[in-house]
């Protein structure tokens, strides 16, 4: 009888199960990836799943399911199987229901609705929510254009605690509504509120709701932009744009670390401020771009833009979009719609391009996302489109309908109408809504 010593079997069973932990590493597709706030996860942005198409089917995409909703620009949030997306029932300009909708993500059946009333007298635009959920765990935290802050449970919707804006902070209500989403940053939920005294930042208990700490003073406009968490110099800094500075606050006590004036006309700051290699870059409509260095507990302009008008546009004047950094360059759409190109050190434009967007018309735009090395950019025709950016200048790759324009952009446009919602991309989908739907469609590498 052959005797196999006890070191030689130890040494064969290592390596079978290496061997097996490499075919199971192989053959298992991706891990999924969720949208739980605005631009995704940590608001970058960035859309990190494999196994994505490379270009559109001839005949589209393939719906995986449709839901009749409500109006509304907010777009929607998806994390551990569902799908939250607020919208609103009442007349345009006039007092009505917000809701908040849960659908289960792999059908579109809803599974529980919140409602609460708001008023949106006086709002501009006021077909519905702006700001886009944010989801911690089992809870959802969603603000609507009037000001409510609800913390909900995931499970069925139940309110767990509210803060109203204009009751409990003395908030004005800014001209196009609130449209800044909560954050979520450690044991803390961090909100724009614009209240009064020194509460244009508060932060809540994420748990229980009570004030943690209040920060900057609303002497001017909160703006329409999201907060940030950036780790730089050291720091661990939340980015505060609001229209009369960009601010850098301690998350854990709303101390101010640093501001770098910068006056934006009509309160315009939509973009989120962009981080990327210790440098933050904020886009205007009117007032066009600044870029800042940061270095630890201060901040150093680099550039910033000549020109304060909305035609002749020396740079980058954004409006309903987020540009990105890729590299030395900075890539976005300018205010009438030219899809541009800038040097990021300089801030000089490289090159533009109507391709995106299609028309040169006053507020065109679209939301542009980074999957590997290309973007997913969804104009405001409701069209997705593929393509791949450098400072050589802009390849389209692929282009698709996405889902019909709804909403009356205020000015002529050539559709009618235009789509100015950020959809998820999530669990290789895209979830997208109108004021008349919300739809999912496969994005998904179909095999050869």
């Amino acid at each position: 009888m052959t005797m196999v010593s006890p070191l030689r079997v130890r040494t064969t069973v290592q390596r079978a199960s290496i061997y097996l932990l490499v075919l199971l590493w192989i053959l298992t597709p991706a891990l999924a990836e969720d949208w739980p706030e605005w631009r995704g996860a940590g608001r970058r942005g960035n859309w990190n799943e494999t196994g994505i198409l490379d270009s559109f089917p001839t005949k589209g995409l393939t719906v995986a399911w449709r839901t009749p909703i409500r109006g509304g620009f907010a777009g929607p949030a998806v994390s551990a199987g569902r799908v939250f997306v607020p919208d609103f029932n009442g007349a345009v300009g006039t007092a009505g229901v917000e809701r908040l909708l849960c659908l289960d993500e792999k059908t579109g059946k809803i599974l529980w609705t919140r409602e609460w009333d708001a008023d949106y007298r006086g709002i501009g635009y006021a077909i519905g929510p702006r700001a886009t959920p944010t989801v911690d765990g089992d809870r959802v935290y969603v603000v609507g254009a009037s000001g409510l802050l609800l913390c909900l449970n995931v499970r069925a919707g139940d309110v767990i605690w509210r803060k109203d804006y204009v009751k409990d902070f003395g908030a004005e209500m800014p001209t196009w509504g609130i449209a800044n989403a909560a954050l979520v940053d450690g044991g803390r939920v961090i909100a724009i509120v614009g209240g009064r005294p020194d509460a244009k930042v508060v932060a809540f208990d994420k748990i229980t709701g009570k004030e943690l700490w209040r920060a900057l003073p609303s002497d001017s406009e909160q703006g329409y932009s999201q907060p940030l968490i950036v780790e730089a110099g050291g720091l661990r800094q939340l980015i505060i744009w609001h229209p009369a500075a960009l601010a850098s606050l301690d998350p854990a006590t709303g101390k101010v670390s640093w501001q770098q004036p910068f006056q934006i006309h009509m309160g315009m700051t939509l973009a989120t401020p962009v981080f990327s290699g210790g440098r933050l870059l904020v886009s205007s409509f009117y007032n066009g771009s600044m870029l800042v260095e940061l270095a630890g507990e201060k901040a150093r302009m680099l550039w910033k833009g000549k020109s304060s008008s909305e035609i002749n546009t020396d740079g980058l004047h954004t409006v309903v979009n987020t540009p990105v950094i890729d590299g030395d360059y900075i890539y976005g759409i300018c205010s009438y719609g030219q899809f541009r190109c800038l040097n990021l050190k300089t801030g000089e434009r490289v090159w533009e391009t109507l391709e995106v967007t299609r028309e040169k018309a006053r507020w065109a735009s679209g939301f542009i996302v980074r999957n590997g090395n290309r973007y997913f950019i969804n104009n405001d025709r409701g069209e997705l489109i593929v393509a791949a950016l450098s400072p050589r200048g802009y390849q389209e790759i692929s282009r698709t309908a996405l889902i019909k324009p709804t909403t009356n952009s205020g000015n002529r446009r050539e559709l009618g109408a235009v789509n100015w919602s950020h959809p998820a991309y999530a669990n290789r989908h895209v979830i997208a809504r109108n004021d008349e739907e919300i739809i999912s469609l496969s994005l998904e590498k179909q095999p050869d």
